[in-house]
């Protein structure tokens, strides 16, 4: 919304997610085998300080620019996240033995994040109807270097004989150890590069004829029914047709294009979240070696690919192509 309201177009802000989705691309796999070779919890916190850095370059500079030089910052320190979190989990969780859990645990942790959201949307409303986007950029840029000081406290456990190899070694060894597992890779990959449309959800509603600061509070039921389908992904196998029917509920609610189908939203997003718990899970699973970090990113960088043809789409077609394509890859993924 803070794109849109300064006088950017449905292109131009496609523009700037395809500028952070290039930045990853170029990062991805490299900050991966960072984060093997020396550590993942630095790269955690690194990641924090970056992505304040992109926040107050909003704030500062609000103009294409500006927003470009933000998510240039924003991709550097997600490439730090993504992977290494996952990572620091997994083997936290095997150094004791029980790295059966993660499944549970990760689906724990989506639950927990999107849950969130939900206090984060009152609170945003709060700031914006105190201050605007100033205020709430501001506290965004607090809340990312307090991120960084928390995950300071992470645990890091040893690794194995992988841990001396070299940095080239390192993102080597992830990418031989990626082709095995191909289609779990692949599977994450298509999955996750879906989630790329929460970043149009807010404009969407807003299209809806939602005024601008009832929006977060207007969508705060979508990260619930996320959480909800997180959660039970810990509890339910998952099913071949769940993407499917997300995809077709995503096409219904685009559709119907008024306030009402937020709820229609929501619920692909439930059933998004439920499949994309299960797909990430399987994949640590299957790694087998110390470049845990490193094939984790190769799925992300592929996932990264696939954002593009959302950010496209958008253009296109709005939600509604969005849905096409999901269900695309729901046949994909089904007959995978």
């Amino acid at each position: 919304m803070l794109f849109d309201d300064s006088g950017l177009s449905d292109g131009s802000i496609s523009v700037l997610f395809a500028i952070w989705g290039l930045t990853a691309v170029v990062f991805e796999v490299p900050s991966g085998a960072i984060a093997d070779r020396f550590s993942r919890r630095s790269c955690l916190v690194a990641a924090g300080v970056l992505h304040a850095f992109a926040y107050a370059s909003w704030v500062v500079f609000p103009s294409f620019w500006g927003f470009a030089l933000g998510f240039v910052l924003w991709g550097l320190g997600g490439t730090l996240t993504s992977g290494a979190f996952e990572a620091l989990l997994y083997d936290g969780l095997a150094a004791n033995g029980d790295e059966s859990s993660y499944g549970r645990l990760n689906a724990r942790i989506d639950t927990i994040e999107l849950i969130a959201q939900v206090p984060v949307a009152v609170l945003a409303t709060a700031l914006f109807s105190l201050g605007g986007y100033q205020l709430a950029g501001w506290v965004s840029v607090a809340m990312c270097l307090l991120s960084s000081v928390i995950a300071l406290r992470f645990p890091e456990p040893e690794r194995g004989s992988d841990d001396d190899l070299g940095y080239l070694e390192t993102l080597l060894t992830g990418l031989r150890e990626a082709v095995p597992i191909k289609r779990a890779v692949l599977a994450v990959a298509l999955v996750y590069a879906i989630d790329a449309i929460e970043e149009y959800l807010p404009l969407l509603v807003k299209n809806w004829h939602v005024p601008t600061v009832w929006v977060p509070l207007a969508t705060i039921g979508i990260p619930l029914l996320g959480a909800a389908g997180a959660s039970l992904a810990g509890r339910l196998p998952l099913r071949g047709w769940v993407l499917f029917a997300s995809g077709l509920v995503l096409i219904a609610a685009a559709v119907l294009a008024v306030p009402a189908a937020i709820v229609l939203v929501g619920l692909f997003y439930g059933l998004y979240r439920f499949v994309l718990v299960h797909v990430e899970t399987d994949l640590q699973h299957r790694i087998e070696t110390d470049a845990r970090a490193t094939v984790t990113s190769v799925a992300s960088i592929g996932a990264e690919f696939v954002a593009f043809g959302v950010y496209g789409l958008w253009v296109l077609g709005s939600a509604l192509a969005i849905g096409v394509l999901i269900l695309v890859v729901a046949l994909v993924i089904w007959r995978r």
